[in-house]
């Protein structure tokens, strides 16, 4: 099993959006995921890992690592929502990454951003990850 995802962006802010299972099978696709991020918009990345499934240690290691490349480009990595069944624990190394317990509480730390129009908003998203057409059936 792997994960799909999808990336908006809104004024400076950018959210990740991933689903499915991140374990070692996904790592790879996660990391092309950070990779399309770090070339696309300014300023913080939430994560939201609200229909994440679970997470393995790789899939942990994974996050740190995004950390790691977002803070070389001059960007910051926050969770949304975490997997219950399992906590962050990040490299001793690793920039600090805030933990929301949902999306929206990560929208309301950012509130100079959040609830402004969306003008500018970009999208981009695997093929698996569902449209706003087909999220309705």
């Amino acid at each position: 099993m792997t994960i799909e995802w999808r990336y908006t962006v809104e004024q400076d802010l950018g959210v990740l959006s991933v689903s499915g299972y991140l374990g070692p099978d996904a790592v790879h696709r996660f990391a092309g995921a950070i990779g399309w991020v770090v070339g696309r918009g300014s300023g913080p990345v939430i994560v939201d890992l609200t229909e994440l499934r679970s997470w393995s240690t790789e899939g942990q290691v994974a996050i740190t690592e995004a950390a790691r490349s977002l803070a070389a480009a001059g960007r910051s990595l926050e969770l949304a929502a975490i997997p219950a069944d399992g906590s962050l624990v990040p490299v001793g190394d690793c920039p600090p990454i805030p933990v929301h317990a949902d999306l929206a509480g990560a929208h309301a730390a950012h509130s100079t951003r959040h609830g402004e129009p969306p003008q500018g908003r970009h999208e981009w998203r695997t093929t698996g990850w569902p449209t706003a057409d087909h999220a309705a059936e």
